[in-house]
């Protein structure tokens, strides 16, 4: 006859205990520094003692430094622990790419969470609200021709895609003599990005400082604006993208380009009657009150927040009466972060849509929020044309968007199993030798971090 601590003993022998969430210690983290998904990238993995492993990703086109920093201060660490880990770690993150680090390690210890106790992260977030995530596709404009991007949202729309991303500004009228009014030579600076990687020479690396500066003068500075003519070729540029795609469909704007704030409120005005869903607002986040402004001035939804470093960074734009923010996890402090920030939003009557321009690893971390964030609106998704971006991760549906919407998996964590190396190491960032790169020289990094005496 079987006694009761027998049958415990058989119960324990045909469980999987691995997980053991209060036993959880974190023992390493990795990165793996890639291109092409779509941009660059630095995925990470937090291992653990128990040999649950969970993924995260820094901010496109940051260092994955801002990650490896803070190793030392999460090893031993229990990574269920996921609160009073981030209140450790957030004073080393900032605004911008700045917060990537934070952000792709609390992701990461979300995972390892649900994996801990074997639950999706949208049910720790407290539920759904919604079963599917609609998507929006953002389409960047190849050629300056409204006609041109209409048929390739058109094409998007045929893939079953429901809203829709577009860029209007700056880039689509600059080469245009007499659109646009600016200091000798300052265009030039916008026509290209700071470079990344190793430098041939001094010059070179003078002229990539110099591009850095340019596109780090706020928009109030730059002395750039639209002429009556630069307004026409913008408001034909989106009457010929509505031409072809109809009026059924949303379709929002982005990339206005670096102007001030009179000159988003005459190109805002211009297109109010092509009904566009928002337009991302051209100020740096420091001036919310310019947003005020602004949004006061046209029917336009305005639409701000992807370089917003944690919910009080949210609070003077969410008194500033814009229609949508639009946080991005891989800066916002990632993925309890980003909800607190969407329910704050809720309360002064905003939407939330999501930005997301990264691996399916952050688009799975940010489809949790978005089912589990009441006043969600859209995800922002940029691979369509991305070959094999599915293929980076295993576990999920394939293709995750389809019909333009992500059905987030009932699988414990993200629902991501596990990241393909043979995939990625074919996308390796210049002068990275392999993935998952022992990490040692991390372990150690020490310094007196409280900020106060």
């Amino acid at each position: 006859m079987t006694t009761t601590l027998e049958a415990a003993d058989n119960i324990e022998n045909n469980v999987r205990t691995s997980s053991r969430p209060s036993d959880l210690r974190i023992t390493d983290l990795r990165v793996a520094e890639i291109v092409g998904a779509p941009f660059t990238s630095a995925l990470i993995k937090i291992y653990t003692n128990r040999g649950i492993v969970g993924s995260g990703e820094v901010h496109d086109s940051a260092s994955a430094t801002y990650a490896l920093m803070l190793k030392s201060r999460l090893i031993g660490e229990n990574p269920c622990d996921i609160d009073r880990l981030f209140r450790r770690i957030k004073q080393f993150g900032g605004h911008g790419r700045q917060g990537g680090g934070v952000s792709a390690v609390e992701i990461a210890l979300w995972d390892l969470a649900g994996k801990a106790y074997g639950v999706p992260i949208y049910q720790m977030l407290g539920g759904r609200f919604r079963e599917k995530v609609r998507i929006y596709c953002d389409t960047d404009a190849e050629k300056p021709s409204g006609t041109e991007t209409g048929k390739r949202l058109k094409q998007r729309m045929d893939l079953g895609f429901t809203f829709l991303k577009m860029d209007l500004g700056l880039m689509q009228i600059a080469d245009v003599p007499g659109a646009v009014v600016a200091p000798a030579g300052s265009l030039e600076g916008y026509r290209i990005h700071p470079g990344r990687g190793p430098v041939k020479s001094m010059e070179d690396r003078r002229a990539c400082n110099a591009v850095y500066d340019t596109h780090n003068v706020r928009h109030p500075f730059t002395g750039l604006h639209f002429t009556d003519k630069g307004l026409d070729l913008l408001e034909q540029y989106i009457a010929e993208v509505r031409e072809v795609i109809g009026y059924d469909i949303p379709l929002a704007i982005d990339h206005v380009g670096h102007i001030s704030l009179q000159n988003g409120i005459r190109p805002a005005r211009r297109i109010e009657k092509y009904v566009p869903a928002s337009a991302r607002g051209r100020d740096p986040r420091q001036y919310a009150d310019q947003y005020r402004q602004l949004q006061e001035a046209t029917t336009v939804p305005i639409c701000t927040g992807e370089d917003i470093y944690l919910k009080e960074g949210f609070e003077p734009l969410l008194k500033s009466g814009i229609s949508v923010i639009h946080p991005d996890l891989l800066t916002s402090g990632g993925i309890y972060e980003t909800k607190k920030i969407g329910d704050a939003a809720q309360e002064h009557g905003i939407a939330m849509a999501i930005h997301m321009a990264e691996s399916p690893i952050a688009a799975m971390a940010a489809a949790h929020v978005a089912v589990a964030t009441e006043n969600f609106m859209a995800l922002e998704y940029h691979t369509v044309d991305v070959p094999r971006w599915d293929d980076i991760v295993t576990g999920l549906p394939k293709p995750l968007v389809k019909d333009g919407f992500i059905t987030v998996p009932d699988k414990p964590g993200t629902g991501i199993d596990d990241i393909v190396d043979e995939v990625i190491s074919q996308h390796l960032q210049e002068g990275v030798k392999g993935v998952w790169q022992p990490t040692d020289e991390w372990d150690d990094e020490y310094s007196r971090d409280r900020t106060w005496s």
